[in-house]
């Protein structure tokens, strides 16, 4: 997949490429800036004058067929991320664009990248994905028809692309591999599993934990939030023990049905939504994989950017987990009392 380019207009070679991509047969051209600069201009306080002042950029969009004019990278950061004041001051939120953040599995991890990215919580995402959009996706992947077959890191790369193009965003679409864990890993700040495969699952926490590298997982069932502080508890066992001396190698090509008792262990059989209960022994018999709800996965996006935000902030939790079960929640609704 091309990537997006961000022209820069003092670049002679990128002012003759702006030149023959308008010339191109069926390229879309979209500028908004006038509005956008007005926008910037209206902002309380008004923002510096090196940034009321800083050169627009064209941004092509390969995979849309458009070219879109934007405002340069501190104009447009300013105003795109002005509502964030003061949830987010913005020392803070500079503070955050030195964060990297990596997100191996692109199908839950899709919703917790673009909302990391959405709010301006990293300056790096790095997104690992081995697998393809699939139609069946589409219960819980914001994404499209016209995204179909296409690699899932690309996608949600295309997605964040879109929103932001100049946050960095580096796809491994070959996924999780022993020739790209050092790549994805080294220098990052903040890991989050959001994959299916439970060797990997360890074979990550066994790499993160050497690079002392925290790790945060988001299971949709019941809101299930996870953190692991390998960046300060250096011998913590991985997965909270839950899965005791079992390692990658043992837990390698297991299929489906043996898959489901394994997950029980961590996610505690006990503590299951009772419709998820039900669906574990159907699993490979009825079902094919495991129910997901896109309502669920966009709950699961909004908890790990918390947890994100708070490590931004300094003050990050501790390991352990939490229940963001919002069914339980909803059934507790009370009537409102003066």
């Amino acid at each position: 997949m091309a990537e997006h380019y961000v022209l820069d207009p003092t670049s002679e070679k990128d002012l003759a490429l702006f030149d023959e991509l308008v010339a191109s047969q069926g390229m879309s051209v979209l500028d908004t800036t006038k509005n956008q600069l007005g926008s910037l201009h209206a902002l309380v306080p008004e923002p510096a004058k090196e940034i009321r002042e800083e050169p627009v950029r064209w941004v092509h969009y390969p995979w849309r067929t458009s070219l879109v004019r934007v405002l340069g990278p501190e104009g447009f950061r300013t105003l795109r991320l002005d509502r964030n004041r003061n949830k987010i001051t913005q020392s803070e939120q500079k503070r955050m664009s030195g964060l990297r953040v990596g997100v191996v599995g692109l199908s839950v991890g899709h919703a917790v990248a673009h909302t990391i990215a959405i709010e301006g919580l990293c300056g790096e995402l790095r997104l690992a994905d081995f697998d393809e959009l699939d139609l069946s996706n589409l219960n819980r992947v914001p994404a499209s028809i016209f995204d179909l077959d296409v690699n899932k890191s690309a996608v949600a790369a295309r997605r964040i692309a879109e929103l932001d193009p100049y946050l960095s965003v580096i796809t491994y679409p070959e996924g999780l591999t022993p020739s790209s864990m050092d790549a994805f890993l080294d220098g990052l700040d903040i890991v989050i599993d959001e994959c299916d495969s439970l060797d990997t699952k360890l074979t990550l926490r066994e790499n993160a934990r050497q690079r002392g590298i925290p790790v945060v997982m988001e299971t949709s069932d019941g809101g299930i939030l996870d953190v692991e502080r390998f960046d300060i508890e250096p011998n913590r066992p991985l997965m909270h023990g839950l899965l005791g001396d079992l390692d990658a190698d043992a837990l390698a090509n297991i299929t489906p049905e043996q898959k489901a008792p394994l997950a029980a262990r961590i996610l505690d059989p006990t503590k299951l939504t009772p419709r998820m209960l039900a669906s574990l022994p159907e699993i490979g018999k009825t079902l094919s994989t495991w129910p997901q709800l896109g309502s669920d996965v966009a709950l699961g996006g909004a908890s790990v950017a918390a947890v994100v935000r708070a490590f931004g902030l300094g003050s990050p939790p501790p390991s352990g987990r939490v229940r963001i079960n919002l069914e339980a929640h909803i059934r507790n609704i009370a009537e409102v009392t003066a």
